[in-house]
């Protein structure tokens, strides 16, 4: 088998498996009485899930070793997502839509990046 076959049949199999577990949950809990607690605790899994992917990519230091510290070029590498990540907080806080709150934090993170590459 071609590495290409191979590459595509890993990808079907990984498609479908994704697909199963995500349709094993809706089919177990379509036809069963789901408690209260539990479908408060589910309406907060949007906003868990979100966080966990968003703040890794906002707080992560390119280029430090751990035992190093924050230098200060590692610093300044980490302003504009920082800055862009507060914006886009602020706006999502305050007018609860998505599109400003991504124009926001998309603009606040270029300007600050152009501000960071002209001073440098």
């Amino acid at each position: 088998m071609s590495s290409t076959s191979s590459l595509w049949l890993v990808i079907v199999i990984v498609g479908a498996l994704n697909y199963a577990s995500r349709l094993s949950f809706i089919a177990f809990f379509a036809r069963r009485h789901i408690p209260a607690s539990l479908a408060r605790a589910f309406r907060y899994v949007p906003a868990a899930m979100l966080t966990a992917l968003v703040v890794p990519m906002v707080a992560a230091v390119p280029h430090a070793a751990p035992e190093a510290g924050l230098s200060a070029q590692a610093l300044v590498a980490l302003a504009p997502r920082v800055a862009g990540a507060v914006v886009a907080l602020a706006v999502a806080w305050r007018t609860h839509g998505t599109l400003s709150t991504l124009v926001a934090g998309m603009g606040t993170l270029w300007l600050v990046q152009a501000i960071v590459a002209g001073a440098s």
